[in-house]
This record gives structure tokens, C-alpha cells and sequence, in this order.
């Protein structure tokens, strides 16, 4: 194996964890936070989970609340403005993959100055002015122990991949307990992102061992468990697993790499602002029936793992029983076609060229198994809207 491995430097994982923000803060001799949430956080009251613990051990959190869905670099830019004005220590990220990719954006920004778009792919963001203590509060996008986040450019409509070490939580604290009061819209399409990064870290052609392991693992997790949380959001067991799939599966991508499914999904997010879980459920079985051709052996371990084919079904089987599953799966968490999501088919076929070249140029189609050019993802496009499987010899 030849590989560079990175992963936060503590991971606590466990219901209630959350109480714990203080004194893993006091393990790094931190003292300072911004906490970076979001508005319905800060408005339900949700975010003092974070803050109370804090207060008790005397530490007075400042909060910058301005996140949003899909995070751009405007507020990214106002976040850097309140971190530049206060005498801070460390971002405690509290919310879901959105807060976790701002405050990591913010950390990185403010070490090299500029625009957010001097740090996207191919540049190495590798520098942070500080710390990120990242706390999700979905069983999904594995941000609290990845080295990536992804930024949308708002005047060039432009989802950016940033990468590096300076993107990499210090530290993360994993409670599952958090996601309870997350709903089921939410469950699924975060699920169904979490199994992505699962089944793309595995068949990515920058697969490892390491990655391979928990990719693994992770499928099983969430192939067992993702129904039932969206079914029964009060299901503790499933929760659980939920959330350490999740985790588990972003460690597995941020040490292999998504693919063509992650490089096709950012530009639907940014130009028709679905969200990130929830594209990649749209694309996952047409990518997926495009891809097995060049990794099928990889792809029946995948089906096995996940659920969706049985332990001695043949690969070709295999195979074919994960494609129909996860069309299953999305028709039983009710994933929508981008016109039931309300996408003009006019407004789709204008972008498709564009969303093309954006999806070739952020680098993950290259890590696919079979590594399509621009004429095949329009086409991917266009089945994803139809519904109608293209031939995928």
C-alpha cells in the first residue's frame, strides 16, 4: 500500500457526547470559540446542546449563525470578517454538513487571505488559522473527519471542491443523539449521501486498503440501518449505526476520493440549488449502472456489503441487484426526479453542457472506474431526467 492517511487528531464517539465540548477543548488548551451554526440552530435553541457545556465550564461562546444550505464564499467572507474581529482560538462547528464546510472554509481563508476561489482543486489548502472542533448533528455528510469542503462561487454559480490538510478537523465529537430531531427528508438524503461516499470511496481508482475498511464497513452500517432511521426517527440502535456509517464513510472518501457521482451532483446543487444529499440520490443508480462495466467485481462486493444482493449471488448478479436496489431505495425514501424536484426541463437542458464541464473540471470523474468524457455525462444527465436507462456496454 502507498498511501498518505489523515484523520482528526481525537474522534469521540457516543450518545451525549456533546457534553464533552469543554473539556476536549481543554485537551488542546482552547478556550476561545466562534461556534459556526446555522439560522434554525440558533433559532430553535438546538445550539445550546453546544453552548450550555461551554457555560458550565465558564467558557463564553461568541456565535456566528449566517450559514446557509449550500454554503457560498459571500458567506464564507462574512464569517471571516467576525472571525478577524474577535479574539478567537478555535471554530466549533455545530450542524450539519453546511456549518462543518464554512467554518472549515473560514479557518482556511483566513490564514491565506484572497478569495475562496484561490484555494479550489488542484491548489493544496493545506493551511488553517485555526482549528476546527467539528460537531454534526447529521448521519451523513462525514465533514467532521474529512479534508474537504465545498464552496459555491455565487457569481459564477460554481461548486467548489477545496482540499488539503487545512480543511482537516482537529478534533470531532460524534453524538448521535443529535439526529434525532432531524427529519425524515433529511434522514434520507443524507443517508443516501453517506452510502455514496461508501461505494465511491471503495470502487474509487484511488482506493486503499485503509479506505477499503471502512468503506466497507460503513456500507453494511447504513445498508442495514437507513430505512429504519427513516422510518422510525426515534429508533436509537439505527441512529447509532447511522452515525458511525456516516463517519466511517467519511474517513473512507477523504483518504480514497468520490467520484463521478459527487463530480456530477455539485453542479445540480449549484445551479439549481438541490441538496447535496439529495442530488447525489437523484444520479446514484444511473452512475452506478454506468460504472459497474469497469469495476464489476468491486461492485458485487459493494452489493453484497450493502444488503441489496446475497452473500452467494454471482457478481453479474450481484451487480445487477445493486442497481435495482438502490432505484428501490430511492423509491422508498421518495427521492425525487429533478422535475419532481420542480427543475424546467427547459432550465436542465440549457445547463447541461456547463454542468458538464464543471463536473469534469472539479476532478472526481477521473477517479470513476469507468472515467466518462462530456458526451457521456450529458447523457447521464439526460437519463437522470428521463428515467430511461441508457446502454451501459
Amino acid at each position: 500500500m502507498d498511501a498518505i492517511l489523515a484523520a482528526p487528531r481525537l474522534m469521540q464517539v457516543g450518545g451525549g457526547s456533546v457534553k464533552q465540548v469543554a473539556s476536549l477543548l481543554a485537551k488542546f488548551g482552547l478556550s476561545r470559540p466562534l461556534v459556526v451554526t446555522d439560522p434554525f440552530m440558533a433559532s430553535s435553541g438546538l445550539v445550546r446542546r453546544c453552548l450550555d457545556p461551554l457555560e458550565q465550564a465558564g467558557i463564553v461562546a461568541s456565535v456566528f449563525s449566517d450559514t446557509i444550505p449550500e454554503p457560498t464564499d459571500m458567506v464564507v467572507e462574512a464569517g471571516v470578517a467576525v472571525l478577524l474581529a474577535g479574539d478567537f482560538d478555535c471554530l466549533v462547528a455545530f450542524g450539519g454538513g453546511s456549518p462543518i464546510d464554512t467554518a472549515k472554509a473560514m479557518a482556511v481563508l483566513a490564514a491565506g487571505g484572497g478569495k475562496m476561489r484561490d484555494y479550489k482543486v488542484p491548489v493544496q489548502a493545506d493551511t488553517a488559522r485555526l482549528p476546527v472542533i467539528a460537531i454534526p448533528t447529521t448521519a451523513g455528510t462525514g465533514s467532521e473527519c474529512t479534508r474537504f469542503t465545498v464552496i459555491t462561487d455565487a457569481h459564477a454559480d460554481e461548486k467548489m471542491l477545496i482540499a488539503g490538510l487545512g480543511c482537516l478537523p482537529l478534533a470531532a465529537l460524534v453524538d448521535y443523539e443529535l439526529t434525532y430531531s432531524v427529519p425524515p427528508r433529511t434522514t434520507a438524503d443524507t443517508g443516501v449521501d453517506s452510502l455514496t461516499h461508501a461505494l465511491e470511496a471503495y470502487v474509487s481508482r484511488r482506493a486503499n486498503p485503509f479506505s477499503d475498511a471502512l468503506a466497507l464497513a460503513a456500507m453494511r452500517l447504513i445498508g442495514e440501518n437507513l430505512r429504519t432511521a427513516f422510518r422510525e426517527p426515534r429508533n436509537a440502535a439505527a441512529r447509532e449505526a447511522m452515525m458511525l456509517g456516516a463517519t466511517q464513510a467519511g474517513l473512507a472518501f477523504s483518504n480514497s476520493s468520490v467520484a463521478l457521482v459527487h463530480g456530477m451532483s455539485r453542479p445540480i446543487g449549484a445551479h439549481f440549488h438541490v441538496p447535496h444529499g439529495l442530488s447525489n440520490a437523484m444520479l446514484l443508480p444511473a452512475v452506478t449502472r454506468f460504472s459497474v462495466p469497469a469495476a464489476p467485481d468491486r461492485y458485487a462486493v459493494a452489493a453484497r456489503q450493502s444488503g441489496l444482493a446475497a452473500a452467494d449471488d454471482p457478481d453479474d448478479r450481484a451487480v445487477a441487484r445493486l442497481v435495482a436496489g438502490l432505484e428501490a431505495l430511492n423509491r422508498e425514501l421518495g427521492v425525487p426526479t429533478p422535475a419532481e424536484f420542480g427543475i424546467s426541463e427547459a432550465d436542465w437542458k440549457a445547463k447541461l453542457s456547463l454542468m458538464a464541464e464543471q463536473a469534469l473540471a472539479s476532478g472526481s470523474p477521473a477517479n470513476n472506474p469507468r472515467v466518462p468524457d462530456a458526451a457521456e455525462i450529458v447523457a447521464l444527465y439526460n437519463e437522470v431526467w428521463t428515467g430511461a436507462p441508457r446502454n451501459a456496454g
